[in-house]
């Protein structure tokens, strides 16, 4: 069985080599299975495709953050590295959008200030 901490240190093409073997094996033991192999051959099925998914997830999650590193501070992001959040969020005005306000806004506000009041103890 292959551990993800020791594919997490090899590179590209030592995963897809890894890869090959893994699926080589699995349609050796398929190819058992038809025939009429051993008890334990089957049994091995099930972790061939395990460790195969194993691999196949750490060389996506590899890729993926090499890409995320790549589009760090750019301006357009491809749509699978984008946060996924939901679509009302996604839609939602940012902050700053918020805060902006019209020029006869701020002329108003300028001109006419909130008036203090100054409440008289008893």
């Amino acid at each position: 069985m292959v551990k993800t901490y020791e594919l997490r240190g090899k590179n590209k093409s030592e995963l897809i080599s890894t890869l090959d073997e893994l699926k080589r094996e699995l349609s050796e033991l398929r190819t058992s299975k038809v025939v009429g192999g051993t008890a334990t051959k089957l049994g091995k099925i099930g972790f061939v495709r395990k460790s195969i998914a194993r691999v196949l997830t750490v060389y996506n999650q590899t890729f993926k953050s090499k890409l995320r590193e790549k589009y760090a501070g750019e301006k357009h992001v491809p749509r699978d590295l984008r946060a996924k959040k939901t679509r009302a969020i996604r839609r939602r005005l940012t902050d700053e959008q918020k805060n902006l306000k019209t020029t006869k806004q701020t002329k108003r506000e300028a001109n006419f200030p909130q008036r203090k009041y100054a409440v008289k103890a008893l």
